[in-house]
């Protein structure tokens, strides 16, 4: 009996571990998806410049900024603005300054040499050196300007020059692709790009800016006349006038003739009276005679 039961016990320990090993171990969890990695911000593009780069530009990385003489010769086409920076010694203050500036920069807005040509014969010999000076200061603006930012400025722009609206304005205007340039004299277009970096920007226009001030003198206005100048007298007013003048002269005629016609009856009636004093006796015939005298003389001075 004990042998039965330990041997259905042994069958139920073996049947349970056979169950055990056969049945299927239970599924994992389902691992959750993966996140997709976060997609890169897009990023803004670069503002389009509005003045295009020229072909013949030197490229920034291999120009010295503070070397404009080099820049500029290379362009090949600003000689006469080379020959101006240097005579009036403005080439060595742009160069100190973008030297020894740490911030701001400058702006060269470079007319070529074809510009300087189309001026009228003469111009440039006819200025003196204060006038040289400020033409060229006109071109410069005491700022740098990306070309990109030309329509950011405010008019009328502030050059090295002076900011008065009266005698140097200067107004920028960007549509577009196009940027124009305005002083009162001339309206240029800026062709191109000929340097750029972050303090100097250089700029080829195709035209000299002229200040408005060579062109416009302040003249005060011409006194009025103190004295009205006398209108033509009419052929009545001169017949009254000639009539007038025939009457003045008839009565300074008349008045003469009434003069001497006294002073005669006068002189008749004291020459009686000297007589008749003669004749009683009073007088001498010698005193007679130099009364008579006197009177001729005093009748000849007042008559």
């Amino acid at each position: 009996m004990k042998q039965a039961t330990l041997f259905s016990f042994s069958l139920f320990l073996l049947f349970s571990a056979t169950t055990f090993a056969i049945s299927p171990a239970p599924a994992a969890a389902p691992k959750a998806p993966a996140k997709p990695p976060p997609t890169p911000k897009a990023t803004a593009p670069s503002p389009k410049p509005l003045v295009p780069t020229l072909p013949q530009s030197p490229n920034s990385p291999d120009s010295v900024p503070d070397d404009i003489t080099r820049i500029l010769k290379k362009a090949k086409m600003f000689s006469v603005l080379i020959r101006l920076l240097k005579t009036t010694e403005i080439m060595n203050n742009i160069n100190s300054q973008l030297i020894t500036a740490k911030s701001g920069g400058i702006t060269i807005l470079a007319p070529d040499d074809s510009a300087f040509s189309n001026l009228k014969a003469g111009f440039l010999n006819s200025l003196n050196e204060g006038q040289k000076i400020e033409l060229v200061q006109f071109h410069i603006l005491p700022e740098f300007v990306s070309s990109s930012n030309f329509d950011s400025l405010s008019n009328p722009v502030q050059t090295v020059a002076g900011k008065d609206p009266a005698r140097l304005p200067l107004n920028v205007n960007a549509l577009g692709n196009s940027v124009n340039i305005s002083t009162g004299v001339v309206n240029a277009t800026v062709l191109g790009v000929v340097y750029s970096d972050n303090k100097l920007g250089i700029y080829h226009v195709d035209k000299v800016l002229l200040p408005l001030d060579f062109f416009v003198t302040n003249k005060a206005p011409a006194l009025a006349p103190t004295t009205l100048a006398k209108a033509p007298k009419s052929a009545k007013d001169n017949s009254s006038e000639d009539d007038q003048e025939g009457t003045n002269q008839h009565q300074n005629k008349s008045g003469a003739v009434s003069v001497v016609s006294i002073g005669r009856t006068t002189l008749m009636l004291l020459g009686i009276a000297l007589v008749a004093v003669a004749t009683m006796g009073l007088i001498s015939n010698m005193e007679l005679i130099h009364l008579a005298a006197a009177f001729s003389i005093f009748f000849a001075k007042h008559c």
